[in-house]
């Protein structure tokens, strides 16, 4: 009986080993399976591990690259930002120089027209001084005449008469004990002595500050001869001799009191030397 009961314990053991040894090896594939699995998703998520680092790393190349390009548009920015402002500064500074050239332009036009006025103000004093100078030099002809009838009848009147030698003092009168006149060609002549010029003022022309006197190139005077002017036996100043004709000639004012002072008719002495 006993031996009944060990054989049907062993058996029950026996029984419960098998049982317990089966469901060990089902448990042991089925961990040996999930093993398995867990392996192959390890390799996954590995393998999407190292997709997912080249990922990274070609992402982080691309924030590199998406960097470097933003550092070179905010570059480009600036720069553009800078030349833009240029810009602006260079159209304000053109407004600017726009604006001087109006004002410079109206300014030229108010030169311009301001000069063509005196262009035809002088046009107008030009014809003035010609027809002036005409006048002028008709009246020099005139008075040239009138000068030379005198000297031609005083030629004509002194044919075949000699004149002794005359020494004339300054104001024209004989010295004493100096003149002699003779009319006999038998007698020796004396040596001439240089007489000063006199003459008288024929024209007064203020305007141009010049005189004309009846005294020329035949008289014997020069450019550039002084004769002090006399009003009333008074000095008054001296002129300059510019331009001669054969009987007379222009004289400049030596100084302005000179020029308010003269008259017609005034004597003229030429200055020695």
């Amino acid at each position: 009986m006993i031996f009944i009961i060990l054989i049907v314990v062993s058996l029950s053991f026996a029984g419960a080993g098998f049982y317990l040894l089966q469901k060990e090896k089902t448990k042991n594939l089925s961990l040996q399976e999930e093993l398995h699995s867990l392996k192959i998703k390890h390799n996954v998520v590995e393998i999407k591990l190292e997709e997912y680092k080249k990922t990274i790393s070609q992402l982080e190349l691309k924030l590199k690259d998406a960097q470097t390009s933003i550092d070179t548009l905010m570059g480009t920015l600036e720069q553009e930002t800078k030349a833009k402002q240029e810009a602006l500064d260079q159209v304000q500074q053109l407004k600017t120089d726009l604006q001087q050239q109006k004002g410079l332009r109206v300014d030229l036009e108010t030169k311009l027209q301001q000069a063509q006025k005196d262009a035809e103000k002088t046009q107008a004093q030009l014809k003035e001084i010609e027809s002036q100078k005409t006048e002028l030099e008709a009246k020099i002809k005139e008075l040239e005449v009138q000068v030379q009838q005198p000297q031609t009848q005083q030629q004509t009147q002194a044919q075949g008469v000699e004149l002794g030698t005359i020494v004339v003092g300054p104001e024209g009168s004989s010295v004493p004990g100096q003149a002699a006149s003779s009319v006999s060609t038998k007698q020796p002549k004396e040596k001439a002595v240089a007489l000063s010029l006199e003459g008288k003022v024929l024209v007064v022309n203020k305007d141009y500050n010049f005189v004309v006197i009846n005294l020329g190139s035949e008289d014997g005077v020069n450019s550039g001869d002084i004769f002090a002017l006399y009003h009333n036996n008074k000095y008054i100043g001296d002129i300059k001799v510019e331009k001669i004709h054969e009987s007379m000639s222009a004289a400049d004012f030596t100084s302005a009191s000179t020029k308010d002072a003269v008259s017609e008719g005034d004597r003229a002495v030429q200055k020695t030397k």
